[in-house]
């Protein structure tokens, strides 16, 4: 089970910044007070997965402070709840990508709904709601069952056995990436992106080839085809992990 883990950070440590502590407790969650300056929230994102930014007295955290906490929660995938006074949350919420901010709480902060909010974001991490959606389009069954292995830790991960399959699936359901086979019968990977773009629905899914073929050529057929990138089937499940989870990162604000 994935942990529950998340920080409360303030200027200080008041006595409401305690019970924000407290209560998160109170709803799984592994939680701690640091404060707001970037040595020691640095010091302490590791496995964290959502922080509460809790501002007092019109205490707000610097600019530089909101520009790494930024920077850091595309990287981590950490979601945020922000409390404070009316102008005070606008003035983060102006600063923190909207796709950030899990929940805004304006003081008096209920306790109870807050505590029912961090219980709500753990039950859907624990559900895999955050996680990226993968669709996997390839003709061999062993390949398939292989690199869904692979990344059903990491992504929800669908299957499709052939280009006409996919393109039924991605009628009702909804991906992030599309891994595609290039060298397919009957319907071939540069006919089912050619398909997938002209279709309003799909034609903004990032797709990345599937490869057997590394030589100059068929590599340059690939690329002509303009995919968002492209894997030789040779690679290994650890470089595929790295390689997907920096595709994520590097077009996380485009989703």
């Amino acid at each position: 089970m994935t942990e529950c883990k998340m920080i409360v950070i303030g200027e200080r440590e008041s006595f409401i910044v305690r019970v924000l502590v407290q209560k998160s407790a109170s709803a799984g969650a592994d939680c701690k007070f640091v404060p707001a300056d970037i040595n020691s929230i640095n010091a302490n994102l590791e496995g964290v997965s959502l922080i509460t930014l809790f501002m007092d007295n019109n205490e707000r955290p610097k600019e530089n402070v909101l520009h790494f906490l930024s920077e850091k929660m595309e990287e981590l995938a950490i979601q945020m709840i922000v409390t404070g006074e009316q102008l005070d949350v606008q003035y983060v919420v102006d600063r923190i990508p909207e796709s950030l901010i899990y929940a805004k709480f304006i003081r008096p902060v209920d306790n109870e709904k807050y505590a029912e909010k961090v219980s709500e974001f753990f039950a859907k991490v624990q559900s895999g709601d955050f996680k990226k959606s993968i669709l996997i389009v390839d003709d061999d069954p062993q390949y398939l069952g292989l690199v869904r292995e692979w990344l059903k830790g990491s992504y929800k991960v669908a299957m499709a056995s052939s280009g006409l399959q996919a393109i039924k699936w991605l009628g009702k359901n909804k991906v992030d990436l599309i891994l595609l086979d290039h060298e397919m019968p009957v319907t071939s990977g540069p006919q089912v992106l050619e398909m997938l773009r002209s279709d309003e629905d799909t034609k903004s899914i990032p797709v990345m080839f599937l490869t057997g073929k590394g030589d100059k050529d068929s590599v340059m057929a690939v690329v002509s085809l303009q995919p968002e990138g492209y894997f030789l089937k040779t690679i290994g499940k650890d470089e595929l992990l790295e390689k997907l989870a920096d595709f994520f990162v590097s077009h996380r604000k485009q989703f």
